[in-house]
């Protein structure tokens, strides 16, 4: 429609758009304001001509900008990247027992800080912290927010205006810009770093130690590996050179398990419990990596560097709210039987999932797949590598099976026509994350449990 500036097109105005029964309607289900606004932008779109201006054509453009406006901005989604604890789609999922606590704590009052037994103020902690001691042997343990918050909270509290020294090789650098040094200097304290890349030993620690070293920090380096000519300092050698000089000795797990990944055939990964044998005083992990449950960061350890943690007025800021603390009880619950766990939580359950599992289900899917992208696409099974995810085992694959999608007849697809190919399945009302790889788009199925969903879907939008 062309709008001829001179003659501008008679539009109704917004009362009588509202006095229409579908838009009445609308600001009954969705509040009147919200409605008004969406016919005001809706009139001022047709006036510029981004609008056909008919009667209809207004009612389905004001409509069509309500759905949008009250459309959950979270999905949930077909995490078929290959990579399990995907740090862009919400990391671990979490199970049932968990799932059932939140709702049960969002529904009304509970005694998040209240003790029962005395009728007195409590301590929103004790609700996990009896948990966490039990399964790392700790004699104290705090929670907050996530990872990051704990190693800040730890530094913040142990070393403000004092320094810290870590090997240079384990400088880390996470998603989103997170890097160590910069954690230290909003912390307070100054980053003495020592050895090199590659190579660091007992005395550049012992060398580095002064007046002003307030802890001896070793970063658990989750996400990268250094390989070659390589040196460091273990756990239990670097404790004792701490304890020498009534130093604190901290080790941050990153990621973090409660379970010995090596009897899940999965490559072994460190243990708060057996950091903390090994001589560190405090150990921080996360809580929605190979953990299982909702972001949060723990700290076990020492029970005095813990009250301290504690009375840091930082740590009110960190602190996690009713529903995290719901689910991180009812996950650490889980580990208490320790031959189950496996199967109940359903991040390792997924890292476990054999390649014929997945194979099987990769048969089932893969035939309503080709009937959805149609005759210019092939589909066919192909042999991939799972990753962990989340700074987890960078270098530790996971073999898998996945869909392949590319051009029929084989040739090269061209970078346009596999991004509309994902695009087309980012739109289904589930949307479908897969990954471009080689000239195709490769479906990984280690995180599809249940194909009913995503067939059914197929079927209704092929």
């Amino acid at each position: 429609m062309s709008i001829d500036p001179a003659s501008p097109p008679r539009l109704p105005p917004v009362h009588r758009v509202l006095d229409w029964p579908a838009v009445a309607a609308l600001a009954e289900a969705h509040g009147r304001p919200l409605v008004v606004d969406a016919v005001r932008a809706v009139l001022d779109a047709c006036r510029r001509g981004e609008e056909p201006d008919t009667d209809t054509a207004i009612l389905e453009a004001v409509s069509r900008r309500i759905t949008s406006l009250v459309a959950p901005g979270q999905k949930t989604v077909f995490n078929l990247t290959g990579t399990v604890l995907h740090t862009n789609l919400g990391r671990a999922p979490l199970p049932p027992e968990a799932i059932e606590a939140m709702t049960r704590i969002a529904a009304g009052a509970s005694n998040l800080e209240y003790d029962l037994a005395t009728g007195k103020r409590g301590e929103r902690d004790s609700h996990v912290t009896g948990w966490l001691q039990r399964l790392t042997g700790a004699e104290a343990a705090t929670v907050v927010n996530n990872n990051a918050a704990a190693v800040l909270l730890t530094l913040n509290s142990l070393a403000a205006r004092k320094e810290v020294i870590v090997s240079r090789g384990e400088l880390i650098e996470i998603g989103g810009a997170f890097r160590l040094p910069d954690i230290m200097a909003r912390a307070g304290c100054r980053l003495r770093e020592v050895g090199t890349t590659n190579r660091t030993h007992l005395r550049d620690y012992a060398e580095a130690i002064g007046p002003r070293t307030a802890l001896i920090l070793k970063a658990h380096t989750s996400n990268y590996r250094i390989e070659g000519f390589t040196a460091e300092v273990d756990e239990r050698t670097l404790a004792g050179l701490a304890a020498k000089h009534g130093l604190p000795f901290v080790v941050d797990l990153g990621s973090g398990t409660l379970t010995d990944l090596t009897r899940l055939g999965l490559p072994a990964e460190p243990t708060p419990t057996e950091t903390l044998s090994r001589g560190a005083d405090l150990v921080t992990f996360s809580g929605d990596k190979l953990l299982g449950g909702p972001q949060a960061g723990m700290v076990v350890g020492r029970t005095d560097l813990i009250e301290r943690l504690r009375r840091n007025p930082m740590k009110r800021a960190m602190r996690c709210d009713k529903l995290t603390l719901a689910a991180l009880e009812a996950v650490l619950r889980l580990y208490a039987d320790p031959e189950r766990v496996c199967q109940r939580i359903p991040a390792l359950r997924l890292l476990t999932r054999s390649r014929e599992q997945i194979a099987a289900m990769a048969a089932r899917c893969r035939q309503p797949l080709q009937q959805w992208a149609g005759t210019e696409w092939d589909v066919d099974m192909v042999d991939v590598d799972s990753q962990i995810g989340s700074g987890s085992l960078p270098v530790d694959l996971l073999p898998s099976k996945a869909l392949r999608l590319r051009r029929q007849g084989g040739g090269r697809t061209g970078g346009q026509a596999l991004n509309r190919l994902a695009a087309r399945l980012r739109a289904l009302p589930m949307p479908v994350v897969g990954r471009i790889a080689d000239d195709t788009l490769l479906l990984d199925l280690r995180c599809l449990e249940d194909p009913a969903p995503l067939l059914a879907q197929l079927n209704n939008s092929g």
